[in-house]
């Protein structure tokens, strides 16, 4: 079977490591604003997801979400600490899978720091409600889906293959495999 990527006249692959992986998961983890978080993934049977938002992508990579002490997800992060994080960042574009280690506390200066007034939603006490927690996930791995040039770029792109009956993809993708103790650095 041919795939569509023997056509393309442009090298569409590029594996990141150390800092260009922690800069490509910040820039499109940002971008996305939300991802689909995955837990209890190691036990064979059908994983446990839902809908998160980072509330912090920190220089080293790490996620920091907000969640309830007492829920499902936090149970099963002390049972499994493994998680997946599916993030999309437009219809075409900005696509994430990190795989990473969970680590729950209830650390009050960081709840401080996370904090947002929307919260309330689900913390109805404030940053002060006892059933707030912090996780923080460590990304381990990934891959990524994204566009070269952005958008625009990628759309001519496509009409004009089409025109021309050419593949001219200007996607681009690959591993991401960030090296411990590595931070993201402009």
């Amino acid at each position: 079977m041919d795939s569509i990527n023997k056509q393309q006249p442009e090298d569409n692959f590029e594996n990141l490591e150390g800092n260009e992986a922690w800069k490509k998961l910040k820039e499109l983890a940002e971008k996305a604003e939300s991802c689909f978080f995955c837990s209890n993934i190691k036990t064979g049977l059908p994983f446990s997801t839902r809908p998160m938002s980072p509330q912090k992508i920190d220089d080293n990579g790490d996620l920091w979400f907000l969640s309830a002490n007492d829920s499902h997800k936090n149970e099963e992060l002390a049972a499994d600490p493994f998680v997946q994080l599916l993030f999309q960042g437009s219809s075409y574009s900005g696509f994430l899978n990190i795989y990473g280690v969970a680590e729950v506390s209830e650390d009050k200066a960081k709840i401080e720091e996370l904090w947002e007034p929307t919260l309330k939603t689900w913390f109805t006490e404030g940053k002060d409600d006892p059933r707030i927690s912090v996780i923080k996930v460590s990304p381990t791995q990934g891959y990524y889906w994204d566009n070269k040039h952005g958008n625009a770029v990628a759309f001519i792109k496509q009409i004009a293959g089409s025109i021309i009956g050419k593949t001219l993809d200007d996607s681009i993708e690959g591993k991401l495999e960030p090296v411990e103790g590595n931070s993201v650095r402009d």
